[in-house]
C-alpha cells in the first residue's frame, strides 16, 4: 500500500496503482494482492481489489498468461518472463493490452515494472534449474538472470501523460527496487527468527544475521531491547525464585491467582465463556516475566477490567465481592515482591552493595535502551558472589547483545547521514563529510537492490 500510496501522491498525472504478488516457483502464480485509487482533488485513496480479475485470488499461474499462439499477449508475462517494464503511453496500439486484442477496446495508459530480488539473497542460486517455469517453447526463463521476480507494481495514467523511460517510469522503478528491499528484508527476518527459534543458545549468532540481512530495517531493532528485556525478565524470576527458598515461603502472585480461579470455579451455569476467559488470562499472567509497574498494570488492564464485567453479570453477595477485590490487590502488591526493601535486606547469601545495585538494575530496567546500565548489569554478573543460577549465560547473551544493539545504532545513525545528503542531492557533502565506512554513490558499484 505504501509503494502505491507514494506513487499516487508524488505523481500527479497518476490515477490508479495495483500490486502483484508473484510466488511459488515453479507455477509462479501471480496474485493481485491490492489497488487504490486516489480522488478527483488527489486527497483520499480508496483501497480494495475490482470484483473480476483473472488476477484477484488466489491468483494466475504462469502457465495461464505466459506468450503463447492463439492467446492474446499480456504485459505481465513480459514483466515476468523479460524482468522489464512495460509502458502503455499510447492504449491505442498497445501490443499487450487484452481487451485491445480480444475486444478492440483500448485500455488506460499504464507503467509496469517488475519487483526483482538476486537470487543469491533468496538462496535460489542454488536451485535446479529444472524447477524455473519455462516459456511456451520450453526455455527456462530467468537461466541467465541473477534475480527472480517476487512482485510486479502497475500504475494508472491520465491519457497521454506518460512515455516510455519517462521521469515516472523512472520513480516507479525506483519504487519497485523499495519494495523488493523490504521483501527481501521481511523474508530474512523471518529466517533470522526461525534461526533464534531453534538455536536459543546461540542468540548471537541470529542476532547477526538479522543485523546483516535487516541494513534497510533498522526500525526493527526493537526485537534486540526485547530480548534484552526477555533475559533481565528470566533474571527477576531467578531472583524472586531465591528469595521465596529463603523464607520458605509460597509465591504470593500463584497463590493469589490460584484462589481467584477457585473462586470461578463457582460460579454457575451460563458464566462458562467469561470464567474460561478468566482463567486462561490469570494463568497467563503467571507465564509472563513482567516489571512490577507493567505487572500492575497488566493486572488492572486484562484480570481487574475482566472481574468488573463478571461480577457485573454474575454478582456475589458482599462477602464474596470483598473477598475477590483483596486477593487482586494482594496479587498486584505481590508483583513488587522482589524489590521489597525489607526482604532484600533479610538475604545475605549475597554481598549488600552487589546484592541492592543488582536488584536496582534488573528492576529499573525501563522500555528503552540503556547502554550504560546493560554494560554495568554485565559487570555484576561477572561477579562470582552473585549466586544466580544462570548468571553466566546471562551474561554472555547480554553481552552479545549489547554489541549487536550498538552496531545497529550506529547502522541507524550512518543511514540517517545518507538519507539526509540523497534528499539533498550532494554527493560532494557525502564524499566531504560521510562516515569513514562508508563510500558515496559516485564511488562505489551500485547494489542490485539499491536506488
Amino acid at each position: 500500500m505504501e509503494v502505491i500510496e507514494t506513487a499516487l501522491l508524488c505523481l500527479p498525472n497518476a490515477f490508479k496503482g495495483t500490486v502483484y504478488r508473484v510466488r511459488q516457483l515453479p507455477e509462479l502464480i501471480t496474485e493481485r494482492i491490492t489497488s487504490g485509487i486516489i480522488d478527483d482533488l488527489r486527497e483520499k485513496i480508496s483501497w480494495g481489489l475490482p470484483t473480476t480479475s483473472e488476477y484477484n485470488p488466489p491468483g494466475k499461474p504462469w502457465v495461464e498468461y505466459r506468450d503463447q499462439p492463439g492467446r492474446p499477449l499480456e504485459a505481465m508475462a513480459w514483466c515476468v518472463a523479460k524482468q522489464k517494464s512495460w509502458t502503455a503511453a499510447d492504449p491505442t496500439t498497445d501490443a499487450r493490452s487484452v481487451r485491445l486484442q480480444v475486444e478492440g477496446v483500448w485500455e488506460d495508459c499504464f507503467h509496469m515494472e517488475p519487483v526483482l530480488v538476486p537470487k543469491s539473497d533468496l538462496r535460489l542460486d542454488r536451485f535446479p534449474l529444472s524447477k524455473y517455469p519455462r516459456d511456451y517453447e520450453g526455455n527456462l526463463i530467468w537461466k541467465d538472470s541473477e534475480y527472480v521476480v517476487v512482485a510486479v507494481i502497475k500504475i494508472h495514467f491520465n491519457p497521454g501523460t506518460i512515455k516510455i523511460g519517462s521521469h515516472e517510469a523512472r520513480v516507479i522503478r525506483k519504487l519497485s527496487r523499495s519494495l523488493g528491499t523490504e521483501l527481501l528484508s521481511y523474508r530474512l527476518r523471518q529466517d533470522s527468527m526461525r534461526t533464534m527459534q531453534e538455536l536459543a543458545t546461540d542468540r548471537l549468532n541470529a542476532c547477526n544475521i538479522l543485523a546483516d540481512s535487516l541494513r534497510n530495517v533498522i526500525a526493527k531493532s526493537g526485537l534486540i531491547l526485547s530480548l534484552v528485556k526477555q533475559e533481565i525478565g528470566c533474571l527477576r524470576d531467578q531472583w524472586e525464585q531465591i528469595l521465596l527458598e529463603h523464607r520458605k515461603e509460597k509465591d504470593r502472585k500463584v497463590e493469589a491467582i490460584r484462589e481467584l480461579n477457585n473462586v470461578l470455579m463457582t460460579f454457575g451455569k451460563g458464566s462458562e465463556s467469561l470464567r474460561e476467559d478468566l482463567i486462561a488470562v490469570q494463568n497467563r499472567f503467571l507465564e509472563l516475566s513482567l516489571s512490577p509497574e507493567k505487572a500492575e498494570n497488566w493486572v488492572i488492564m486484562q484480570i481487574e477490567d475482566r472481574w468488573n464485567k463478571l461480577l457485573y453479570e454474575w454478582p456475589q453477595d458482599d462477602k464474596e465481592t470483598r473477598m475477590i477485590w483483596q486477593t487482586i490487590d494482594e496479587l498486584k502488591k505481590a508483583v513488587y515482591f522482589g524489590k521489597d526493601p525489607d526482604i532484600i535486606a533479610d538475604y545475605d547469601r549475597i554481598p549488600e552493595e552487589l546484592r541492592v545495585e543488582f536488584v536496582k538494575l534488573i528492576y529499573g530496567y525501563n522500555e528503552r535502551f540503556n547502554a550504560s546500565a546493560l554494560a554495568r548489569l554485565i559487570e555484576i554478573l561477572d561477579n562470582p558472589a552473585l549466586t544466580i543460577p544462570s548468571r553466566k549465560r546471562s551474561k554472555k547473551t547480554l553481552k552479545q547483545l549489547k554489541a549487536l544493539a550498538e552496531t545497529m545504532s550506529q547502522l541507524e545513525r550512518d543511514t540517517d547521514f545518507l538519507l539526509g545528503q540523497v534528499l539533498n542531492g550532494s554527493d560532494d557533502a557525502l564524499a566531504n563529510g560521510a562516515p569513514n565506512n562508508i563510500v558515496p554513490s559516485s564511488k562505489r558499484k551500485h547494489e542490485s537492490l539499491g536506488i
